[in-house]
């Protein structure tokens, strides 16, 4: 099996008909000798915010000289970025090696398992035979039945913050969704917590009690941010002073706390973490796909994920920040299960025009509906018919001198790169 075949064949093992549970990977990885029973592991879930805290870990991890593994999801052009060990993807040739063998142990279950369960048991052998000495893992979706799950008491499970998301599967208000993501709170585990949301908070708080875990939650009042660009930003995280972080965005300062937090918890536990692995990982790290500049000539050019309507109002408190005065032009695209109506005012108030298109997924909200909805609302928009044309109309409409931010679902994210490099 190569490495085309093998992204065919896990592709071609959705979700939706399975029941839940963690059942199948604990089989699978069974019947693969358990694999991550190897491997030491910082868990991290929550609505917002999971990938760039994985990503500043790992960078703070690989700086201070240990060879990481990096889990993440989804991908945004590339569908080995999911499986990484020191920031390198998994080869092709691994990847087709480690997906036969997957899948012969697959096709001994009674119920096949889905496409996420798939990657997970790839991730966990991947990860041993590459010799990792801690493995950065993202949840994929909710906590609790997240195949993610099935790893021993993690070295720490961080809570990143919480919102309303998924709300078929995880429920409708903050305590259902936060009583998902805190069922990776393990007996006697290490806990950080972003904190800042009573409801969610009391939940993690029981949990941890409830499982004799340690919970720290982060402390907002150590961040101060002194500046901030699209190249990225000066941070003062006491009692550290200033720190350069090599992300934009300004909800990203946050994130870097939290994960700063977590990395004075691991070196709590044994792990070393000189302050200079965590100025040099900050300074390094890089995550696509949040408030990235594509273009800084005429005019710029950003993509960001944010695909509900945390992480929009969140891009959009960055726009007015980054952007003052400028004319702002975006690109979107939203899934028609994520909850647009919560999602565009955030957003309208700092857009001239808005074009917008369909993300290349089945779920794709409609782009004439989505636009219909703008305009109800005021502000000029049009529906695209793809993503390349969607950007040339909003460079002309920017103006060298403007900004165009492509924003909305992460499914997005990978073909405006491609259309930026086509201009």
């Amino acid at each position: 099996m190569n490495g085309r075949e093998a992204i065919a064949y896990i592709h071609s093992q959705q979700w939706e008909k399975r029941t839940p549970g963690l059942h199948r990977i604990r089989r699978l990885l069974e019947l693969l000798g358990n694999p991550q029973d190897g491997l030491k592991f910082v868990h991290v879930a929550g609505t917002n915010g999971k990938g760039s805290v994985c990503a500043c870990l790992a960078s703070m991890l690989q700086s201070a000289g240990y060879r990481v593994g990096l889990c993440t999801s989804p991908y945004l052009e590339d569908f080995r970025e999911r499986i990484q060990v020191d920031r390198q993807p998994i080869p092709e040739t691994e990847l087709g090696v480690l997906t036969q063998r997957v899948r012969a142990a697959a096709e001994q279950l009674e119920e096949s398992p889905s496409e996420f369960e798939l990657i997970t048991a790839i991730a966990m052998l991947h990860f041993r035979r590459s010799w990792c000495h801690i493995v950065v893992l993202e949840v994929g979706l909710g906590g609790t039945l997240d195949a993610s799950n099935v790893i021993p008491v993690p070295e720490a499970a961080v809570i990143t913050a919480i919102g309303l998301d998924h709300t078929a599967l995880l429920g409708n208000t903050l305590a259902e969704v936060a009583d998902a993501k805190a069922g990776i709170i393990k007996p006697g585990g290490a806990v950080v917590s972003f904190g800042g949301c009573p409801e969610a908070d009391a939940v993690i708080r029981r949990r941890c009690q409830e499982q004799g875990a340690f919970l720290t939650e982060m402390d907002p009042s150590r961040l101060t941010v002194r500046s901030l660009t699209p190249q990225g930003s000066t941070l003062e995280i006491r009692p550290y002073g200033p720190v350069h972080l090599a992300l934009a965005g300004g909800y990203q300062s946050a994130n870097a706390l939290l994960a700063v937090t977590t990395a004075e918890v691991l070196r709590s536990r044994g792990w070393r973490l000189p302050d200079e692995a965590i100025f040099r990982g900050l300074s390094r790290v890089t995550w696509p796909g949040r408030m990235e500049l594509l273009s800084s000539a005429g005019p710029m050019i950003l993509r960001d994920g944010a695909h509900n309507p945390q992480g929009m109002a969140a891009a959009a408190e960055s726009i007015r920040q980054l952007f003052p005065g400028k004319k702002v032009v975006a690109v979107l695209g939203i899934m028609a299960d994520k909850d647009a109506a919560h999602m565009l005012p955030s957003l309208l108030p700092l857009t001239h025009q808005i074009f917008t298109v369909a993300p290349d997924n089945p779920r794709a909200m409609d782009p004439e509906v989505l636009a219909q909805a703008i305009r109800q609302q005021g502000v000029p928009a049009a529906a695209c018919d793809d993503v390349e044309d969607a950007l040339r109309r909003a460079v002309s409409a920017a103006g060298p001198e403007g900004v165009v931010c492509a924003l909305g679902s992460l499914y997005l994210m990978g073909p405006v790169r491609l259309a930026v490099e086509r201009l």
